[in-house]
Formats: structure tokens, C-alpha cells, sequence
């Protein structure tokens, strides 16, 4: 089961304090890190999982010593995405994914891009939101979910994009 969530005003507090303990316990090896995804939208309907986006000068470096948010209780986790280290942590009352990426393509990114569309676009906001409940109930799968959300995501970051002179590129990353 999917399980879509009312927006929580508690998300950004929660989310506030994960970014103080990544920052920390990756310092000197990130340049920044932000909470994206649904959560980071106030009123927009969202799984419980906050997610953090960090920067890195050096993903490789992450890797090395990823030990450190292994002892947080992130587990890394092979998504077969090119440029970035995804790594997941179980938690109550919601779980927390970080994506780490490079520091060049940081200005670019589709999630940070999306984030901010969705905050200056109520009815893309809403839009989004009910499109995430209806496929919450119509499917317990979490890839079709996802494959669901696609299209409306695409149009929302080509806007995002053209609006900053930014190229148009495909949202599902392989």
C-alpha cells in the first residue's frame, strides 16, 4: 500500500534537523544540502519520506566514507542512476532519502527545480497532490505509482526549465 499523506506543518522542523545532523556528519565532504521533494511544499499532499538533496565537490569521496551515515542509519542503495549516491533511512514518524549529487550539475536539478515550481504554482501544487492520492488508491505498486506521476512531473520541470533558459531533459533518470 501507498500511503499518501495531508500535508505536515512538522515536515519542515523534522527536515530542518536531519540537514543539521547530514551537514555535520558529512562536513568538508558536501558544499550544501536542502530538503526537496513533496514535503519541502507546504499544502502539497506527500508520502511520509523526507528527502534531502546534498552537493558534493567529490561523490567519491562520499562513498568512501560513508560509514559516517551508515552510523545514522542511512543504507545506500544502488538505483542505477548515473551522478548521484541515494541512500535511505527508516524512521517514525516519516523516513528520509538522501540524494547526494555532484556539486556542477547542483543548479540544475530537476528536483530542486521542481520543488521551487511547486511552491510559486498553487494550482500545479494541488494538481500534483490529487494526482498522487488518485494513484496512492488505484495501485499498491510502487514503480507504477511512480511511472504514473511522470507526465505531469515532465510538464511541470520543462516549465521550471524554460523559464530559467535551461535545456529541456527526460525527468525519468535510468
Amino acid at each position: 500500500m501507498i500511503e499518501v499523506l495531508e500535508y505536515d506543518p512538522a515536515w519542515a522542523a523534522l527536515a530542518a534537523r536531519e540537514i543539521d545532523e547530514v551537514r555535520a556528519a558529512l562536513a568538508g565532504r558536501i558544499a550544501d544540502v536542502e530538503h526537496v521533494g513533496s514535503t519541502a511544499v507546504p499544502g502539497l499532499a506527500a508520502k511520509p519520506v523526507i528527502d534531502l538533496m546534498a552537493a558534493a565537490d567529490d561523490l567519491d569521496a562520499v562513498a568512501r566514507d560513508e560509514d559516517v551515515l551508515g552510523s545514522m542509519g542511512y543504507r545506500r542503495i544502488e538505483t542505477g542512476m548515473t551522478g548521484r549516491l541515494f541512500y535511505r533511512r527508516e524512521g517514525a514518524p516519516v523516513a528520509y532519502h538522501l540524494h547526494v549529487v555532484a556539486a556542477p550539475t547542483w543548479a540544475t536539478r530537476n528536483e530542486r527545480l521542481l520543488r521551487d515550481h511547486l511552491l510559486a504554482t498553487p494550482a500545479d501544487r494541488d494538481a500534483y497532490g490529487r494526482l498522487k492520492r488518485e494513484l496512492a488508491g488505484a495501485t499498491g505498486d510502487g514503480l507504477e505509482y511512480t511511472r504514473g506521476k511522470t507526465g505531469l512531473i515532465q510538464r511541470m520541470v520543462d516549465e521550471a526549465r524554460a523559464a530559467r533558459g535551461l535545456p529541456l531533459v527526460d525527468v525519468w533518470e535510468d
